[in-house]
Order: C-alpha cells, then sequence, then structure tokens
C-alpha cells in the first residue's frame, strides 16, 4: 500500500469496484484504495479481449474462481458450477457481454418497499443512460445514453437463423420490438451487446483503464481481505490475509463492499455482521446482529431447447480446434469473424401466462448448438434457444463454511423450490417449441434434440430441467437494500444497517432479481450510489413512458408517487 489511510477503500476490482473507482476518483482530494483478490487486467490479455473466447475463460481457473452450490435437492442433487471473474474487471472480464437493462416494471417494483422511493424507473434510468455510449437508433432521444464510459452497440443478427426467429416469432403472434431496453422490453429484436470494434469492453477497460494514471488512486491484485475491522460499530479499515498466516491492517475513512453476491456477504460474516447466532457458533465476535446476510439469494436458471439444422447454416465450425487459426488470425488482424461476436445476437422478452405483468421468460438464440461448457450439439449443424425463466421466486442463502477467509462459502440456491417456478419451466418450454416450430423454421428444422421428442409430460420436463439446467451466472439479493427485518442495506445512503464507515454497492443489494442479465443494472447501481457516496445532488428523474401489459404505457409520475 502506498498510503497509510485512504478515504474510500473498495472490496472488490468487479464491475462495481470499477465504476466506484472512477466515479470517487473525479475529486483529486479524495484517496481511493481497490483490493482485488484476483490477478490485474491487462490489454494483452486476448482471451479475455476477444467476444467468442467466453466459452473458454469461464471455467478456467486461472479467469474464474470456480464456485459450486450445494447439491440442490430439486435438481437430482447436482452441484451447480457458478463462475465468477477472478481478474480486475471481476464478471464482466469473462461473461457473456450481454448488455440488459430489464423491464422498468422492475425498478417499479422495487420502489413500491417502503424506503426505496428513489430506485423507481425514473430515478434509475438517468443512470443507465449516463453509464452507456449507445450506437443504435433512440428515435425519441428519451432512452439512451450517448456520452457514457461503456460502448454498447446493436448485433446485426445476419445469419438466416435469425431472421427465421423474427419471422417465427411474429408467425407465433409477439411483435418485433424496436429496443428491448427501450420503451418496450417485450418482443423480439437484435440484442444490444457491450462489444465494440470485435473486442469486449469489460468495467476494467472502460471505467479503470482511462484513469489508471490518476495519483489518488491505488489498486492493489492478489489482496484477500479477510475481515473489516471495526472500532465499535464503525468500520475503520480493512486486513489483508496471506496463506502463511500473516495479517496486514488498512486504514479508511469508509468501507464500500463490492465483491458481489458471493463475496460480500461472506465478508460481512467474517467480520461479525449477520446471524448472530451462527457467527457465535463459528467462534466470530459479533459486531451487529443482522439475520438478512447472505439471505435473499436468487439467480436464474436456464436450459437448451435444441434442433438439428437441415441446413449448413450454423455457427458450428467456431467449435472445432481445425478452424480456430483462421477465426484468431482475421480477429487478429482486423477484429472481424467469428470471434468478433457473443453470437447472442438476437432472442425476446414473452409473458408464458396473462397473470404476469412484464416479460418472465428470456428466450435468446444461438446460430450453432452448445453448452456453457463448450459441449457441442451432436449433430453437424444446429441452433439453439437458451430459454430462462426470468422472475424466480425460490431463494436461496450464503453462509460460512468456516471462520476461513480462504474457504469458499456455502451457496445454497433452493432452485425450483416453488410451484410458481415449476410451473413457469413447464409453460417455458411449451411456448419455445411452439416458436421453433413455425413454419418458418420449415426450411431448417431437422428435429428436436433437447430436450428431445420423448419429452412430453409436465413431470418429463421438470424431470429434464433438474438434470440439464444450467445457471445464467446472476446471483444477486444477499444483502438486500431495504426497510424491513430482512434488510441488510439502507437504500438512501447504501451503508450497512445499524453501523457507520461500511456500505455495500454491487449485486447483492437488489431486492429482487432484474428480468434480465445482471451486468447494466450492477452498473446503474454504481453509478448511483457513487453520487450518493460522494454527496452530490442526485441526477433528476426523468419520467419516460414504457410498455406495460394491455399497450398502456405507465410510469410512477402518473400516480403522483414519484420523489424527485
Amino acid at each position: 500500500m502506498k498510503r497509510e489511510s485512504y478515504d474510500f477503500i473498495i472490496v472488490g476490482g468487479g464491475s462495481a469496484g470499477c465504476a466506484l473507482a472512477n466515479r470517487l476518483t473525479a475529486d483529486e482530494r479524495t484517496r481511493v484504495l481497490v483490493l482485488e483478490a484476483g490477478h490485474r487486467h491487462s490489454r494483452f490479455d486476448y482471451p479475455v479481449r476477444v467476444p467468442a473466447a467466453f466459452l473458454f475463460v469461464m471455467g478456467n481457473r486461472f479467469y474464474d474462481w470456480q464456485y459450486k452450490s450445494e447439491p440442490e435437492p430439486m435438481l437430482g442433487g447436482r452441484r451447480i458450477e457458478h463462475y465468477r471473474g477472478k481478474l480486475v474487471g471481476g464478471s464482466s472480464s469473462i461473461n457473456g457481454m450481454f448488455f440488459q437493462r430489464a423491464n422498468p416494471l422492475v425498478y417499479e417494483g422495487w420502489a413500491d418497499a417502503p424506503g426505496m422511493q428513489a430506485w423507481d424507473y425514473a430515478h434509475c434510468l438517468p443512470y443507465f443512460k449516463r453509464l452507456e455510449r449507445y450506437a443504435g437508433p433512440d428515435a425519441t432521444g428519451r432512452y439512451r445514453g450517448r456520452s457514457g464510459p461503456i460502448p454498447v452497440r446493436r448485433h446485426e443478427a445476419k445469419n438466416p437463423l435469425f431472421g427465421a426467429l423474427f419471422e417465427a416469432a411474429q408467425q407465433a403472434g409477439y411483435v418485433l420490438t424496436e429496443d428491448v431496453n427501450g420503451y418496450r422490453q417485450e418482443g423480439f429484436a437484435a440484442f444490444d451487446c457491450n462489444i465494440k470494434n470485435g473486442e469486449r469492453y469489460d468495467a476494467a477497460r472502460t471505467y479503470l483503464e482511462p484513469i489508471a494514471r490518476r495519483e489518488n488512486l491505488d489498486v492493489v491484485t492478489g489482496a484477500l481481505v479477510s475481515r473489516v475491522v471495526f472500532s465499535g460499530r464503525r468500520a475503520v479499515g480493512v486486513e489483508l490475509a496471506s496463506r502463511r498466516g500473516g495479517r496486514t491492517v488498512v486504514r479508511g475513512s469508509e468501507i464500500i463492499l463490492a465483491g458481489g453476491a458471493f463475496n460480500s456477504p461472506q465478508l460481512l460474516q467474517l467480520s461479525g455482521v449477520g446471524n448472530g447466532a451462527e457467527l457465535r457458533q463459528l467462534g466470530i465476535d459479533v459486531v451487529e446482529d443482522l439475520p438478512g446476510v447472505g439471505e435473499n439469494m436468487q439467480d436464474h436458471l436456464e436450459a437448451f431447447v435444441m434442433y438439428a439444422c437441415k441446413q449448413p447454416v450454423s455457427m458450428a465450425s467456431i467449435l472445432k480446434s481445425r478452424t480456430w487459426p483462421a477465426i484468431g488470425a482475421k480477429w487478429l488482424l482486423r477484429r472481424q469473424g467469428p470471434a468478433a461476436s457473443n453470437h447472442f445476437e438476437a432472442g425476446g422478452f414473452v409473458r408464458s401466462n396473462d397473470g404476469v405483468p412484464m416479460p418472465n421468460q428470456m428466450l435468446t438464440m444461438l446460430a450453432l448448438g452448445v453448452r456453457n461448457d463448450g459441449t457441442p450439439a451432436p449433430t453437424e449443424h444446429a441452433y439453439q434457444i437458451n430459454l430462462g425463466p426470468q422472475t424466480p421466486q425460490s431463494k436461496g442463502h450464503v453462509k460460512l463454511r468456516a471462520n476461513d477467509p480462504f474457504q469458499a462459502p456455502v451457496l445454497t440456491f433452493n432452485y425450483l423450490s416453488t410451484e410458481q417456478d415449476r410451473r413457469e419451466w413447464i409453460e417455458g418450454v411449451r411456448i419455445t417449441r411452439d416458436l421453433l416450430n413455425q413454419p418458418a423454421f420449415a426450411p431448417y428444422n431437422d428435429g428436436e434434440l433437447s430436450p428431445g421428442p420423448e419429452v412430453k409430460t409436465e413431470r418429463d420436463i421438470l424431470a429434464w430441467v433438474a438434470r440439464d439446467a444450467e445457471t445464467t451466472y446472476h446471483p444477486c439479493g444477499t444483502c438486500k437494500m431495504g426497510t424491513d427485518e430482512a434488510a441488510v442495506i439502507d437504500p438512501e445512503t447504501m451503508r450497512v444497517h445499524g453501523l457507520e464507515g461500511i456500505r455495500v454497492v454491487d449485486a447483492s443489494v437488489m431486492p429482487v432479481i432484474p428480468n434480465a442479465n445482471l451486468y447494466a443494472p450492477v452498473m446503474m447501481i454504481a453509478e448511483k450510489a457513487a453520487d450518493v457516496i460522494l454527496g452530490k445532488v442526485p441526477l433528476a428523474p426523468e419520467y419516460a413512458d414504457f410498455y406495460s401489459v394491455g399497450n398502456v404505457s405507465k410510469n410512477r409520475s402518473q400516480f403522483g408517487r414519484h420523489t424527485s
């Protein structure tokens, strides 16, 4: 450490941590330390920069912490692998590069809880706009940002299988929407991504790299924080641990945890903040008895509805090692070709029943057949829909395995533990099959590979999900914002309830999981929190209309419930 003390110590150099470091060091008088347990981010780290290489970095122990859940009862006792980025940039450096804001009704729902009024869509929208540099169309200019740090572009989705998808969607009764991140999420469209000129633009590259020379910023990697140091109920620093048993304390006026849904609650518990009875059993002195720490964990599952393809139009060649030299050369020389895309280029958000107010299913098209671990389809050519119910009710928890920062925490998700979650999987498979068997797919449809024609009944479908579903790597909610007894974070200050000098800013503060990928919502939270932490006047709310069921435009200002 270059200094004996700092104004802000950010624990975690992932997505939120990078954004916070950028915004907090904008005032040159503010001294900021970022502590990251993983390794440094390098512009010469090509597996991170190449969009299509995410299939190869996920699960790689150099890039991934390789977490696993406990045996999941409703998934046949399987332990589900959870990929988490092991470098500066965090999971934004290894993820699938989706850029999805989620439906405005998600944030309206957050704001319905007591004390959460400033988290409605109108208050979040200006921060979504502030973080993005959008290159696509925005007819009204009300929804998208043009000058933020994260380049966002719309996929071209040129493969004929995407054309079949859009035609089939209309044949099945769905609409094509102009922008799933704009006025209307519901419907089918080409998707957005944080890829520019054929390269991944993660949080490290967009937020940290431009400020690397700021003298008031120190970034230390390979730094495992073993606990937050308290004086009474005030956090005054952090303790760093080495495997050789050494301990170093660094002082800070404010400690900001940004380790994500697993590590932020783990560190709070190691520091004596959590369920008091459970902490005492592990020999940890209790600083604040907060039973909500580590609870409320939510995640999205997905499974692959895969079809054999009659025509050789799929992108299956990218999975064959003999093609990699040519693909790699095209990327190196021109930043073009199959390596320059994440291949999740189009899809849709739909409601699988009339009782839900917003899309509860995400259908993402891949013009090839492949599992997350890189296992290809059993046929030469295939295509698939990655199906994922987006509003799960099942909740789990993060708990300490031992009073040891080097041991991964116990991760229990309780997937499929509610009747609603099981019903929505059955509905999701039904609507996906219906979509993929529309006339538009007739020139390509050579039969269902997964789940397979033998999977017919509701029981069959749930058995398939139990043995085949994977996570979409969206854990959140384990230090939720709110004012109820289960809440951990004050939504107005981002401070841990009952304590001073310590805040949490990452996916763990989400009270309810968004109905989309989490990267953009996490960055919005970090941008919004940075203003709170610095005591700045928040950006003014923007009351842009948005689509809801029945084609009615709504926002909270119509009901007089907004705050400013």
